[in-house]
């Protein structure tokens, strides 16, 4: 093999632990080399062409070309949607058929939750990545296996805590999902916590204890503390501490996650 040959496969196999699966076109673009000579010039109005009249913005937003609805239409929708829902399978049912988010489109599936809904404890993180959209099911990769061990040294696993992310499709090469995709799948999954009803729920990194807990400080300040979330039928307690996949990249920090899981353990006792 060529040394050209060897260079596109490493970078072939960059993208893929990167989490780039699909391309956009057919041929590459150097964006960087477009200048404004390329741009086409504007041409001046006449002077006997007569002014096209203002127009006003629609009363309702209308969806867009690819059919996905706009951003306020879109959260309406889930809200109206996750009220319906009498069961974590008819949410799930209705997460399936729902098209108002645009990430469903380019996820290979919907990754809705894992383990025990009867459970006592929930954890919920905030998008799931490559190897939970391959296999449908929320932390499965590497911070999957870590998020395993952590449970299993508190005595719970995937049968006696249940798990599930904010936002229930892949964000195209495991980008962070925008604060629109978050408001738009947040009514489902509110509804799945309420219909869950766990007695603890472990927000698993900053973005869901921020869209969760409603707290504006970072990870590192608002971990290991308590707050009260209510909901929709009563209160219960709930925890943030750092994303599994954080404690990968800084394993020192694993001693305060550690306290926080213990801390979790403490408040399950009887």
């Amino acid at each position: 093999m060529n040394m050209h040959g060897h260079a596109a496969r490493e970078l072939l196999a960059f993208y893929a632990e990167a989490g780039v699966d699909a391309t956009v076109g057919e041929a590459p673009i150097d964006r960087l080399s477009l200048t404004q000579i390329n741009m086409p010039v504007a041409e001046p109005a006449r002077e006997s062409a007569p002014a096209a009249p203002a127009r006003t913005a629609p009363a309702v937003a209308r969806s867009g070309a690819d059919g996905v609805a706009a951003p306020e239409a879109a959260v309406m929708a889930a809200r109206e949607a996750a009220r319906r829902a009498a069961s974590l399978e008819e949410l799930r049912a209705m997460l399936t058929g729902f098209e108002g988010c645009a990430l469903r489109t380019t996820a290979k599936q919907l990754v809705f939750a894992d383990g025990n809904p009867q459970a006592r404890v929930m954890f919920v993180g905030e998008a799931p990545g490559r190897e939970e959209d391959l296999e449908g099911l929320p932390f499965v990769g590497r911070s999957g296996k870590l998020l395993d061990r952590m449970m299993t040294a508190i005595g719970l696993n995937r049968t006696t805590a249940y798990i599930a992310n904010i936002i229930p499709w892949r964000p195209p090469g495991n980008r962070t999902p925008t604060p629109q995709e978050s408001q738009i799948c947040l009514p489902f999954t509110l509804r799945q916590i309420e219909l869950a009803n766990p007695d603890i729920l472990v927000c698993l990194g900053g973005p869901s204890a921020q869209t969760l807990l409603g707290v504006k400080e970072g990870i590192k300040r608002t971990r290991g503390k308590w707050f009260a979330f209510h909901t929709g039928t009563r209160e219960i307690r709930a925890i943030a501490t750092f994303h599994p996949a954080y404690l990968l990249r800084s394993p020192l920090e694993k001693r305060f996650a550690w306290r926080d899981f213990l801390a979790v353990k403490k408040a399950l006792e009887p």
